[in-house]
């Protein structure tokens, strides 16, 4: 075949392509298990981090059976359903279906002697999704820790759900009133007041991602009202 010829160019091109695109789906195919292993031990450590345990992604997987000891999914009646995994639950694709059709996942953790109520969280930014956890006391009610994260929010502004100044406001703060009515934990802008046991301050030019992430958790632990107040 003549080199110079473009049936030659069109033909060598092809070939360049399929080997390229081959070398590429075995590559991510290898690297899949690797991934995925990853992202169970991130999980791992973000649960562990809101009650105060803070390890690398590959002790966490080492140290999640000391403090987690439940994994339970739930009914919208807050009853258990015991054929589902809670570890395995995708939020992103649970958060689509009807309400009575979701399962809500919760995690049962024991620390010195307390035991904490860990539920995990998924929303909307301004631009992509928002997820995280916040724990709670063994009265069901006080924050003892938070963790947030972020797709593709702006940095320096929206990102900065993810940092600690922003997490640890939520710590010490309430999501039922003195009358025991939901009312959950939101972010402010321009500050929460000091005595505010529901408010956190919002982030400076972060204001759609602040709110994102109230609407986040007021809709997520919204669903928990029957398992936090009849257990």
């Amino acid at each position: 075949m003549d080199r110079n010829s473009n049936v030659y160019t069109f033909l060598f091109a092809i070939i360049m392509i399929i080997i390229v695109a081959s070398g590429l789906a075995f590559t991510a195919t290898s690297l899949k298990p690797l991934q995925a292993e990853n992202v169970r031990k991130e999980k791992m450590q973000n649960i562990l981090s809101t009650i105060g345990v803070d390890v690398s992604r590959d002790e966490a997987s080492l140290k999640y059976d000391d403090y987690v000891k439940q994994q339970l999914a739930l009914f919208p009646d807050g009853t258990v359903n015991d054929e589902v995994d809670a570890f395995k639950l995708d939020l992103s694709k649970e958060v689509k279906k009807d309400h009575d059709k979701q399962n809500y996942p919760v995690y049962q953790a024991e620390k010195e002697g307390k035991t904490f109520y860990i539920i995990p969280l998924y929303g909307a930014g301004l631009w992509d999704a928002l997820w995280g956890y916040i724990a709670l006391d063994s009265d069901k009610n006080t924050i003892v820790g938070a963790s947030f994260d972020h797709k593709s929010e702006t940095p320096g502004l929206g990102a900065e759900i993810n940092q600690s100044w922003f997490e640890d406001q939520y710590i010490g703060k309430k999501i039922f009133d003195e009358n025991n009515e939901f009312v959950s934990v939101k972010a402010v802008k321009g500050g929460a007041k000091a005595d505010d046991i529901h408010g956190v301050d919002a982030i400076s030019g972060g204001t759609i991602t602040s709110d994102g992430v109230s609407l986040m958790v007021e809709e997520r632990l919204n669903n928990y009202i029957p398992y936090l107040k009849n257990n």
